[in-house]
């Protein structure tokens, strides 16, 4: 399979929906929501790339991905019910959005961080001769 690069848009947008960065490979790296397999089912590259510190800016994309959704969901309740802003409702509110995009957003975090990883770090000729050898 041939690798075409893309910028970083078209990766984060695979990235988003679950899909291999690199070759936009559906259902790429995960069998389950929370299950994932070591190498993309289409291309077979090596997800994580054995990088310092990859596992620690997939946690931290997560935390992106959830302080976001909170500041959305926090902002747009302020916004429309100001000035009388109900205060049980939004915290039960942005406690389900922490909830649900922190633990639902686990395998898009990771795909998303793989994304942003590979354009800071493009694959060398040695992780791409890998990955096809696996495909």
């Amino acid at each position: 399979m041939t690798i075409v690069t893309t910028g970083l848009v078209r990766k984060l947008a695979r990235g988003v929906v679950r899909r291999c960065a690199l070759c936009g490979g559906k259902g790429a790296f995960f069998n389950g929501w929370f299950k994932h397999s070591d190498r993309c089912k289409t291309c077979g590259f090596f997800w994580q790339r054995n990088l310092e510190g990859f596992q620690l800016g997939a946690a931290a994309m997560n935390i992106i991905m959830t302080g976001g959704s909170l500041l959305s969901v926090m902002g747009a309740g302020v916004v429309l019910t100001y000035p009388d802003i109900p205060i049980w409702p939004m915290l039960i509110a942005t406690v389900g959005v922490a909830l649900l995009v922190g633990i639902g957003g686990y395998p898009t975090s990771y795909t998303v961080w793989l994304a942003v990883d590979l354009t800071m770090n493009p694959p060398d000729e040695t992780e791409l001769a890998d990955a096809a050898a696996h495909a």
